[in-house]
């Protein structure tokens, strides 16, 4: 569906949000094992309203000396060490999700992205962790701020449990692929979605309040911060 390249720079300040969901083998970004991690781009409608984009996700192999916590492997599913899991290294995973990222401000002349999961600190923490040890230079999400679904859903919804919230915003929750994460994403994404959009008369008028003060946010990215080549 067409989009105004601008639309999504004003809906959010000049920041793109995407959906990143991790699974990984334990709670401690610094010593356990990241081994799934997809990324949703959230696109924008003619009228201003989101919707889940592209899902890219990818099985990733568990860092040389990594912690695998068999109990997260257990609520998992996950075994890292499958023949026949097509898992590639930590470095190459990001900058394959990168690059998509990367594509994706440059189509919504956006300067940053901003990690949106449900308990977002623990995604952001994983992936910050694993751009560390892989030495990637310029990481096109913000390094602190996020989007935390599972905050939306508790104001909105009064859950924050993902399959809860999701359950009662009436999108479908298949607990057998739960813990997936290409799907747990998606259904953060769609959790995201339709919240912002329930909000979007709220967001009409405060852009209108915006604009009498003579505020100009959600300008379009310089083109240095979008360097796809990278």
């Amino acid at each position: 569906m067409a989009h105004s390249p601008d639309l999504m720079a004003r809906r959010f300040r000049g920041f793109l949000p995407i959906v990143i969901d991790v699974e990984t083998g334990g709670f401690h970004s610094a010593t356990d094992a990241l081994l799934e991690i997809a990324a949703v781009i959230v696109e924008v409608d003619t009228d201003g309203r989101v919707r889940r984009g592209a899902t890219h996700a990818w099985h990733v192999q568990p860092f040389e000396g990594s912690r695998l916590d068999p109990a997260s492997l257990e609520v998992t599913g996950i075994d890292p060490f499958h023949p026949l899991r097509p898992a590639i290294p930590e470095l190459d995973a990001l900058q394959r999700m990168f690059r998509e990222v990367r594509h994706a401000l440059r189509n919504h002349n956006c300067r940053r992205a901003i990690l949106v999961g449900h308990n977002a600190a623990f995604d952001l923490g994983f992936l910050n962790a694993a751009v560390a040890r892989t030495g990637i230079k310029r990481n096109p999400f913000h390094p602190f701020s996020c989007f935390d679904t599972a905050t939306l859903a508790g104001v909105a919804l009064g859950q924050t449990v993902l399959a809860r919230a999701t359950s009662v915003m009436g999108i479908e929750w298949d607990q057998s692929q739960a813990h997936s994460a290409a799907y747990d994403a998606e259904r953060t994404a769609e959790l995201f979605c339709r919240i912002c959009n329930d909000m979007h008369g709220s967001f009409v008028r405060a852009e209108e309040k915006a604009r009498a003060l003579g505020w100009n946010d959600g300008q379009p990215a310089p083109l240095d911060l979008i360097n796809l080549d990278e």
